[in-house]
């Protein structure tokens, strides 16, 4: 059924913007703009600093777990500072909330890789058993037992936050939004998992003593952890963040642009989708933030269209050979055949190019901020997250030639990459029972990406990082010369998607698709917002 209920108040920009060609990807990080390199001598002493949200944080599959293969995590290894590199850690039932891949395992595991229609109860059944487990570790068990550090993370990044979540939460409102954990069989979620993973990331008690600094003053703090004689405490901060402002438009499939009270923990809750101008103002005030914090570099990174993720699915077919857009989307197990707009959740194609539009307004904005900050002497750069998935759209332009814009070019895979078969593309994952078939960059959210696409990430940052004249170190201490890549042979071995995915993988994702309606997975726990 259509749900666009707030479609008479679509932002005047955003309609002004209909019919006209995709923004254009920035292609030199510098915008053109010559500053000094921003510090002399010796790196400083935090090296990388990154202040994101699930994309930064590691998440993948409906989880945050292997914050080892973050891209943060994967640029510190290529540095030769990976030891050094202080990042979260949720080491039990695969992370919070539900982790997707290490469910289907279970199912392989107890029904075999194809689940017969009359065991389809029995696998809800052993589903429920696994979210329980997960409930309680993290409830009641060891995970319920937060951490206690010495010092401040140097990956600061927590799923589900957009733009206020960093101006504005902290450990305290983390806290304080913990309630007493309920055994709700109809229900069996970690409840509060996102402050329950937050905790894990803003500083603890041992470091902030009254429990009352967000990620940016714990970065701030970072910058301010001098050597002598130097100027910044950070040599390269990375800020990724946006992509909550505009996510929830595809993960509730539903449009409600953001209003009075946007700027509110709570009332932002009811909006799926910034406009552009409330964007603008909480952006402004997030670099004003920035500029406090002393990095000798700065990389802002610009906010991916979530149209494009495999989470929504374009289906019915483009009404005109050339199109961007399908008429509406739906989710991925869901067929063409199947779809009825009358009975399945869905956005229209007008829906998914109006918020597409506003994420090309996001990321002009960004692009602003960048550009005032090199015209001020600041050797701040612009990593165009928006255009390089672009270059990757599969449905959208790689099988679609006359959708191109005329800027449009494939993005080139790694040499590693382009030798798997099939070569991954930004389909949904799929396997005919021992290897896989289709898809290979997103993990099995539909949103995040795999861990050779996390690699991509870390592989185009590292590019600028070095355009900042940052030296990349080998093991032994000797310096890297370019070009610097990632190793992504290393990244293929532990990318369980990619060499071993699930047997179970269709069987196993129709069980979930058949109790997503009574579980509400994919609103109430894999694509989780801080409200």
């Amino acid at each position: 059924m259509a749900n666009d209920v707030r479609a008479a108040d679509t932002p005047r920009e955003v309609k002004a913007g209909r019919e006209q060609q995709p923004r254009e990807p920035v292609t030199d990080p510098a915008l053109n703009i010559d500053v000094h390199p921003g510090g002399q001598g010796p790196p400083p002493r935090h090296r990388l600093v990154t202040i994101g949200d699930s994309l930064t944080h590691g998440f993948q599959s409906g989880a945050v777990f292997h914050t080892d293969l973050s891209y943060p995590a994967i640029i510190a290894d290529e540095l030769g500072w990976g030891g050094h590199f202080r990042y979260p850690c949720y080491p039990g039932y695969g992370g919070l909330p539900l982790n997707i891949e290490l469910l289907l395992r279970e199912l392989e595991d107890r029904f075999g890789q194809d689940l017969d229609w009359w065991e389809t109860p029995l696998a809800l059944f052993q589903a429920r058993r696994f979210m329980d487990g997960a409930e309680d570790y993290w409830e009641r068990g060891p995970g319920a037992i937060g951490p206690r550090t010495t010092g401040i993370n140097h990956n600061l990044s927590v799923y589900g936050w957009d733009l206020r979540d960093v101006l504005e939460r902290t450990a305290k409102t983390c806290r304080d939004a913990l309630q007493a954990p309920k055994d709700n069989w109809l229900q069996q979620v970690v409840e509060n998992h996102g402050d329950r993973a937050a905790l894990r990331v803003l500083p603890s008690d041992s470091v902030d003593g009254n429990g009352r600094l967000t990620l940016l003053d714990a970065a701030q703090r970072l910058g301010n952890e001098r050597d002598d004689g130097q100027e910044h405490g950070i040599e390269t901060l990375i800020v990724f963040l946006g992509a909550n402002n505009a996510l929830q438009a595809v993960t509730q499939l539903k449009v409600v642009w953001s209003g009075e009270g946007y700027k509110d923990l709570r009332g932002k809750c009811s909006y799926t989708v910034w406009t552009p101008q409330h964007f603008r103002e909480e952006l402004e005030e997030l670099a004003e933030r920035v500029r406090e914090i002393k990095a000798r570099h700065v990389i802002w990174c610009t906010v991916p269209h979530v149209t494009i993720a495999p989470l929504a699915r374009g289906v019915a077919g483009k009404t005109e050979p050339g199109s961007r857009y399908f008429p509406y989307y739906t989710r991925p197990w869901i067929s063409d055949r199947d779809f009825n707009p009358l009975l399945h959740p869905h956005l229209t194609g007008q829906q998914a190019e109006d918020v597409d539009r506003a994420i090309d307004l996001y990321n002009d904005a960004i692009t602003d901020q960048v550009r005032e900050a090199r015209k001020d002497g600041r050797d701040w750069y612009l990593m165009d997250t928006a255009g390089l998935l672009d270059r990757l759209a599969s449905r959208r332009y790689i099988e679609d030639p006359l959708a191109r814009p005329t800027w449009w070019q494939p993005y080139p895979l790694p040499p590693q990459l382009q030798a798997l078969s099939p070569e991954p593309n930004s389909h949904f994952l799929a396997s005919d029972g021992t290897r896989r078939t289709d898809g290979g960059l997103f993990s099995l959210d539909g949103v995040h990406p795999t861990t050779i696409g996390y690699g991509i990430l870390a592989q185009e940052l590292i590019t600028i990082m070095r355009r900042a004249g940052v030296e990349f170190r080998h093991a032994d201490g000797s310096v890297r010369p370019d070009p610097v890549t990632v190793d992504f042979s290393r990244l293929i071995r532990r990318d369980t998607l990619i060499n071993q995915p699930p047997g179970n993988l269709t069987s196993g994702l129709g069980v979930l698709a058949w109790a997503e309606p009574t579980l509400s997975l994919v609103q109430r726990t894999l694509y989780f917002r801080a409200c």
